[in-house]
């Protein structure tokens, strides 16, 4: 009795944890629109190079301070293993959940900002009182904060909607709540988030049609209390005026110890790199001469070792990363979408510029880091969360639809093609 043939291994069907996987991925990135795919994978490569340039800026502190060279490079590894599934799984999420969680994160962030400025909780770094200590673990309340405005700004404007064109019931609440969770923030003297968060503020509500001339008396109100802020402290007054000292720069006068000395260091980095840089990890600044070469100042270290065309390199994924959350901005369906959307572009934009500019010599020391790249695990998570909410903001709520339209219109037609065969 003749045996059947064997069927071909290419015509058995698949096994059904293998297909069901591959279902799951395929659904996951190939019915996603355009601004979603361009949003995460532009997240993704500088998350991606900002490990490389931690590991490579760091390895001489981490030696002095842990006796370790990878130390704060694997630290930060790790905050990125949490920060992308993080990223990921709140991109899943319905608008509804963030504007669920609005008030009680934003409550939740505040009380812990109290603890910062008024118990013996808070760390004092460069002056500023913003950080935390909880047990073994230290963070930044002010960058859940952040978080907590971008939730609570999607819910406030999708309430207030149809008032953002009064000043007194529309604008003015939004400016008293989100204010006064930026003056927490205040009050621990961190003039730099509190920029980048005030920013945050009056440049959504900008970004999604409320007129300009109701937002010129909070934005006076806030140019006048930085003024006073800025004078009111020693250490921030020097560091404006010896910015202001034209000789800082290349070291003619100013105490280079206390006034002059990162910023000469940041502009001797950038002047070493040349166009082509030393090389990865040859950097000359990061031997204990650049302060927080791995951090506020990373981009001083990336001028260096890769010279203009790894800063152009840099720049260049800054302005796609507002490109794509522009566009996200564009197409949101929801107040919620829009207002989320405009917060987080003023947000990770506003601060890469200002970051980008303290090492161009542009703007004064303001202590913020360069967002996805610098070290800093408080920013890095909750910066790819935000991006999360608004990578669920850019998902297609009809993209599976079509999807599986199509696919049923592929199988039709191979099945017609089948029987026109036979």
């Amino acid at each position: 009795m003749a045996t059947p043939p064997r069927a071909n291994r290419s015509q058995e069907p698949d096994r059904p944890g293998i297909s069901a996987a591959r279902i799951r991925l395929g659904r996951v990135f190939r019915v996603e629109s355009a601004d979603y795919l361009l949003l995460l994978g532009t997240t993704l490569f500088l998350v991606a190079f900002g490990l490389v340039m931690v590991l490579s800026a760091s390895v001489v502190q981490s030696h002095l301070e842990d006796e370790s060279f990878f130390a704060q490079a694997l630290r930060q590894g790790v905050f990125a293993a949490f920060g992308i599934p993080i990223m990921l799984i709140a991109s899943r999420m319905p608008e509804k959940l963030w504007m669920r969680l609005a008030w009680p994160v934003l409550a939740a962030s505040c009380a812990l900002q109290v603890l910062v400025v008024a118990t013996p909780l808070g760390i004092t770094v460069g002056g500023n009182t913003n950080w935390i200590q909880l047990g073994p673990m230290q963070f930044q309340p002010s960058e859940i904060i952040k978080v907590a405005l971008v939730m609570w700004l999607g819910l406030i404007v999708t309430k207030k909607e149809a008032q953002l064109g009064d000043f007194v019931h529309g604008v003015l609440p939004i400016v008293l709540v989100g204010g006064g969770a930026i003056g927490l923030v205040l009050l621990g003297g961190d003039l730099g988030t509190v920029m980048i968060m005030g920013a945050m503020l009056l440049g959504s509500l900008f970004l999604i049609g409320v007129r300009l001339r109701l937002l010129l008396p909070p934005i006076f109100a806030a140019i006048v209390v930085f003024v006073l802020v800025a004078v009111s402290s020693e250490n921030r007054l020097r560091r404006i005026t010896s910015f202001l000292d034209a000789n800082c720069g290349s070291g003619g006068t100013g105490d280079a110890i206390s006034d002059c000395w990162q910023i000469q260091h940041g502009s001797f980095a950038l002047a070493n790199g040349g166009v082509f840089g030393v090389g990865l990890g040859n950097s000359a600044a990061k031997w204990s001469w650049l302060p927080a070469a791995d951090n506020d100042f990373i981009f001083a270290i990336i001028g260096e070792e890769l010279g203009l065309i790894g800063a152009i390199v840099v720049i260049a994924m800054f302005v796609v990363l507002a490109v794509a959350l522009a566009r996200v901005l564009r197409g949101a369906r929801t107040p919620f979408g829009r207002a989320a959307s405009a917060a987080v572009l003023v947000w990770i934009v506003g601060q890469a510029c200002v970051n980008i500019g303290v090492v161009l010599g542009v703007f004064p020391v303001l202590g913020v880091p360069l967002p996805l790249v610098s070290a800093g695990g408080t920013a890095l998570l909750t910066t790819l969360f935000a991006i999360g909410i608004v990578l669920s903001v850019a998902r297609d709520p009809e993209a599976p639809a079509r999807a599986a339209a199509r696919a049923a219109a592929r199988k039709s037609s191979r099945s017609a093609a089948t029987r026109a065969a036979r």
